[in-house]
């Protein structure tokens, strides 16, 4: 079988707090690990998508709704859609499965992974990602 959930892969979340989210798998296992014998995959997320701006409103205010929020999860295969969209972002420098564990420093990568994202947003690329899904 062929194996598409890859890195940079843009999936949606289907159960749990971030249901129909979008998220970026950062590591995948697809044979599972001793804690977690099943396939699942490590994602950074948007929890909050950024607004749309006008260029009329002023420059905090357009900075304020071009913010977005986002978060770090461990999922499993079956509670994901994959989508046909990637997105090259390189989260492996800060994102690693140990960061889970530790809530401050977790805080701290979502920080980093939403600087990262932002960016990419200010690009003007991927308007897909960035765009509320609607259903």
């Amino acid at each position: 079988m062929v194996k598409f959930l890859k890195p940079g892969k843009v999936v949606i979340v289907l159960t749990g707090r971030y249901a129909g989210k979008k998220a970026v798998i950062v590591k995948n296992h697809d044979e599972g690990t001793s804690s977690r014998p099943y396939g699942h995959a490590l994602v950074v997320g948007l929890s909050k998508e950024p607004r749309k701006v006008i260029k009329r409103s002023s420059l905090k205010k357009q900075a304020k709704r071009s913010s977005v929020k986002t978060f770090i999860k461990t999922v499993n295969y079956n509670h994901i859609m994959p989508t046909r969209y990637t997105l090259d972002v390189d989260f492996k420098a800060s994102v690693s499965p140990d960061v889970l564990d530790n809530s401050t420093k977790k805080v701290e990568v979502q920080k980093e992974c939403k600087k990262l994202l932002e960016e990419k947003f200010k690009t003007g690329k991927n308007r897909w990602f960035f765009s509320k899904l609607r259903f």
